[in-house]
Formats: C-alpha cells, sequence, structure tokens
C-alpha cells in the first residue's frame, strides 16, 4: 500500500495492488465482454457496473477476497472469473491486528515546487494562523438555538452575510401570483439580478457563525462535560477572532465549565469574549439587543485584522470522504494523500479521522506509527469503539451506506482501505481522541466517527484550519470555522452538481492527470483557500454543519 500503486491504467479495467483477486471496471462492462489486462483475458459472466468490481479466478466459498493487497471479504459461495461481486457473494472480512516494532520508512515526495510559497492568513496572539477571520456565536444549551436564529437573520441580513435572498424573491413572486390568483405551478422563478449583497461593512470579517446544537443540559453529566470542551476548542480556534456566548443559566454546561475547558486547553486566551446569560436578563428584547450592540463593537476591532504572509507549515490540513464511491479509492482519495504527503514534507500538519472508516487497514496504520504508545492508544481506541457499536447490535461491518453499495463499496473493508488512502504515506505523529489539539508536525490520527458532519466537527476542533473533503456521490457538507473544500471523484459529479465542486479529480481515471499531478494542483488550490483568493462553494453557500458527538455508537 505504499507509493503509486493506485495510478490508473489506460483501458477499462484496474488492478489497484498485485495481489489483489479482483479488477476495477472503469466503465460499464457488458457481460459476455472479453476484457484483456495485464497478458490475460477475462470473459464477464454478468455485467459490471463502472466503478464495481470482477473476480479475476474462481473460488470457493469462504475463499479470500482481495483488494489494496489486503483481505476485505470474503466469499460466501463459489464464484467464478468474470462474475461481479456484489453483496450477494461477498460478505466483510478483514485482518487481525496488533502492535510489532517497525522502522517505517518514508521517502517525501519533491516539494521544491512549493518550497517557497506563502499563504496569506490571519495571524494570532499565540503564533497560530488563521485561514478566515470569523466571529463565532456559542450557545451552552439547546435552550438558546432560537436566540441565535434570531441574532443571525438580523446580522446576516443586514451585515452582508446572507445568502438566501434570492430564495426570499422566489417566495415573494409566488406570493404575488397567490395574491393575483395567478397559476403558480407554471410560474417563472427565475431571478434575473442578483439580490445577493456584495457590500460588506466589515471586509475582514469572513463570517459570523453561529454553533447550535442539541446539546448542553439533558442527557448525562459526560455529554455536557464532552460538548464544553468541542465548545472551547472552537472558541480557541485559529479562524475565530472572537466569540460571543449565549446561556440560559441553569443548564448541566455552565459558562464557568465552559470557560474552565478554554482556560485548559490555552492559558494564554485573549481574544474577546462576550458572555449574556438569559435569566439574569429582565426579558430576551434586552438580552438579544445587548448581544448585537456588543458583539458589533467586536466585530469592529475583528475588522482591524488583515491578511499577511504565513509559512505552508502553518497549516493544518483535515482530510475526510463522504458519499464516497467505487473511484474514491483509486481518484480523489489518493491525490488528498499526495498532497497531505507534500504538506507534511513542508512542515505542516494533516488530521486523518473516521475510525469505524479505518477497519480493515488497522496494520498498515500501526505499522506506519513509530511511536508505540501511539500505537496502542490507537489500538485501544478502535478496540473500544468497535465492541460498543457491537454490543447495540451493530459493528463497523456496516458502516457503508446505500449509496457507497450501488457504487461499489460492498464492504466496510474496501471502503476503509480507500478512505485510508487519504492520509497519504507519511509516518503517523500522533493518535488524538475526541476534541484532543494537534500539537505535533506531521499527519496525526483524530477518533471520530465516519458520518460526514461529526466528522468534520471533530476536525476543526483539533484545528483543521482547511478541510479537503472526497465524495463521489456528491454531499454539500461544511463547516462553521473551517472552509471545507469539495473534491469530485469523477468527471461526471463534478459537472452535475458543480455548485457544491471544487475540484475535479476525474482526469486521473481518464489518465490525463497522475495522482501527484493531481494532488500538486490540490494543495494549489488549498494555497489560495487559505489566503482568501478562491472561497470553496460551501462557504459561499453558507454551509455550516455542526453535530458534536456524544460518543455514543454512531458509524
Amino acid at each position: 500500500m505504499k507509493g503509486n500503486e493506485n495510478r490508473v491504467a489506460d483501458g477499462y479495467v484496474l488492478r489497484i495492488h498485485p495481489n489483489d483477486n479482483v479488477l476495477v471496471a472503469l466503465q460499464d462492462l457488458k457481460a459476455g465482454e472479453r476484457i484483456a489486462y495485464a497478458g490475460i483475458d477475462y470473459v464477464l459472466v454478468d455485467e459490471v457496473p463502472a466503478k464495481h468490481k470482477f473476480f479475476t479466478t474462481d473460488m470457493a466459498a469462504g475463499d479470500e477476497v482481495r483488494m489494496y493487497g489486503v483481505l476485505v471479504g470474503r466469499t460466501v459461495h463459489d464464484v467464478k472469473a468474470g462474475q461481479w461481486m456484489c453483496t450477494d457473494n461477498v460478505k466483510h472480512a478483514a485482518e487481525p491486528y496488533f502492535y510489532r516494532p517497525t522502522a517505517y520508512q518514508w521517502s517525501p515526495p519533491d516539494v521544491s515546487k512549493f518550497q517557497e510559497r506563502t499563504f496569506m492568513g490571519y495571524h494570532r496572539s499565540d503564533g497560530r494562523v488563521g485561514t478566515a477571520n470569523h466571529w463565532l456565536f456559542i450557545p451552552t444549551v439547546f435552550c438558546e438555538n432560537r436566540n441565535l436564529d434570531v441574532i443571525r437573520e438580523a446580522l446576516h441580513h443586514e451585515l452582508g452575510y446572507a445568502v438566501t435572498d434570492k430564495y426570499r424573491m422566489k417566495a415573494h413572486l409566488l406570493r404575488e401570483l397567490v395574491e393575483r390568483g395567478g397559476d403558480i405551478k407554471t410560474a417563472d422563478l427565475t431571478i434575473r439580478e442578483s439580490v445577493v449583497p456584495v457590500n460588506r461593512l466589515f471586509k475582514n470579517v469572513d463570517g459570523i457563525k453561529f454553533l447550535n446544537h442539541q446539546g448542553g443540559c439533558g442527557g448525562t453529566r459526560q455529554d455536557a462535560a464532552i460538548l464544553g470542551k468541542l465548545l472551547a476548542a472552537y472558541a480557541n480556534h485559529p479562524n475565530v477572532a472572537g466569540v460571543t456566548i449565549l446561556s440560559l443559566g441553569c443548564q448541566n454546561l455552565q459558562v464557568s465549565d465552559l470557560l474552565t475547558e478554554l482556560g485548559t486547553l490555552n492559558p494564554a486566551f485573549d481574544k474577546p469574549l462576550l458572555v449574556f446569560e438569559q435569566q439574569r436578563s429582565r426579558n430576551e428584547e434586552e438580552l438579544i439587543t445587548e448581544a448585537i450592540r456588543q458583539t458589533f463593537m467586536g466585530l469592529v476591532e475583528a475588522n482591524k485584522i488583515s491578511r499577511k504572509p504565513a509559512p505552508l507549515s502553518e497549516l493544518t490540513l483535515g482530510v475526510k470522504c463522504g458519499g464516497s464511491d467505487g473511484f474514491s479509492g483509486i481518484t480523489a482519495n489518493p491525490a488528498v494523500g499526495h498532497c497531505a504527503d507534500l504538506l507534511v514534507a513542508l512542515g505542516g500538519k494533516v488530521l486523518l479521522a473516521e475510525f469505524p472508516e479505518l477497519c480493515g487497514a488497522e496494520q498498515y496504520i500501526i505499522d506506519r506509527t513509530n511511536d508505540e504508545a501511539a500505537a496502542r492508544k490507537f489500538i485501544s481506541l478502535m478496540e473500544g469503539y468497535s465492541t460498543a457499536a457491537e454490543q447495540v447490535g451493530s459493528g463497523f461491518h456496516m458502516n457503508p451506506s446505500p449509496g457507497n453499495i450501488r457504487d461499489g463499496l460492498i464492504t466496510d473493508a474496501i471502503k476503509s482501505n480507500g478512505a485510508a488512502k487519504k492520509g497519504g504515506t507519511s509516518p503517523i505523529m500522533d493518535v488524538l481522541d475526541y476534541t484532543e489539539p494537534a500539537t505535533k508536525k506531521g499527519l496525526s490520527l483524530v477518533c471520530t466517527p465516519g458520518n460526514d458532519v461529526e466528522a468534520t466537527t471533530g476536525k476543526a476542533a483539533s484545528g483543521a484550519t482547511l478541510i479537503l473533503f472526497t465524495t463521489g456521490l456528491g454531499t454539500p457538507t461544511g463547516n462553521p470555522v473551517c472552509p471545507v473544500i469539495k473534491v469530485a471523484t469523477n468527471s461526471e459529479l463534478a459537472r452535475r452538481m458543480e455548485d457544491i465542486i471544487d475540484i475535479d479529480c476525474g482526469p486521473i481515471v481518464t489518465g490525463d492527470r497522475t495522482i501527484e499531478q493531481m494532488g500538486e494542483e490540490i494543495l494549489a488550490y488549498c494555497i489560495r483557500a487559505a489566503s482568501g483568493t478562491v472561497v470553496p462553494k460551501a462557504v459561499q453557500l453558507n454551509q455550516d454543519d455542526f453535530i458534536p458527538w456524544k460518543r455514543g455508537v454512531s458509524l
């Protein structure tokens, strides 16, 4: 699983690793078709859709199915060479894993093209550098969500951050039709002129963000404690200039608890921090009015901060996949992995998470972790997580979604070994539990679910200042404080959902780009996004998804 084994060859099919006993279809293949690959002819027994696989040898029930050079499943019954691999004939299987001393050797990629490059970031007093400059609203409890919604509507529309004006205009046109007795069904709702404000009052404030959530009270005290750590991590994030906290007063997560977590995380925290408690206010209007007034004063100061050059070593890149397909592990994920290797070689940080989607890739992960304590921490977190899932009648093997399966990812081990490619090939320097901050240069693992929003929420909490998010099926996921860059595995998706996709890795399938070339293009885009010269689609759409993980079973 090293080097350039994921380079896509010209033709109809691809063998990912020399030891694999399945081939990946790069386009739809018909039953009876004769496929020549590496000097061997295969006659297809079934139709094989693009992104799916077919067997290269006759196999008996219980035989090992191998992809990426490792065990990814076992046959349920006898199968023939040329037969389509599907959930009817293959079930998930993965090799056992354990710690063993290794001396993992890594050859860093050539970074001469990027050695002198910088990005334009926001420098914080503690030495960290942000890729954005946001003001953040944090509720300590779900009871304050409605007040946050009121403030969001007021500030976003007045200050030029709203992206819903065109839809408000469409609703207005429909209202006029109803009032006139017109035909709604055939109405032309085309908006021919831009109604989105282009002049923001605070030019250097990239966004005013709101962390609505469903926690802070009820549940368990442990839930509130974990939430406190998460919210403190967001307040401390280098992409955040200042914070407004809204509290009810009687909830489990007290303001004092949140401030204690913040002080523990960063004793030198010195950002503007405004606290408003509803049960100490005379009425709702007074609470919201003062929150808006004082936040405005904070925004005036935040707007005085401007971007300045910073070395690429100050970037922290989260890597994520969601809505994955059968091309994820051979195009976008390894291309993102090469980008990750470039950034590690330049002295930056990379965060790989989604522990349920490392199932079947554990031994490779462990062997790349030179520090024994970190390797054993990974094993402990994986085993604990897996056991918790099994105790409720689930398991990592149930991670692939119906969409994943339809597009060729029929076992979790197939999905996971492709997903692990996002982390590149560099040594793993640290293993972090949920909300723990990344402090070491290089690649770190972060324990999160595979769930798109829970995972991106966790990566940002550990310090990601950009997130690369690969997708084969299309997903709009974003994050309130960390720009999320969408990377398509295939060109059809990039064309069809161009409103949410930033980068197209489809040229890898056609042979027009190598994985290395695509990885360099991705890093170049990251530099522009980190500098504010290009705005990722998820940021343009205010796709501010935020879901805290309660540490229950979530795959």
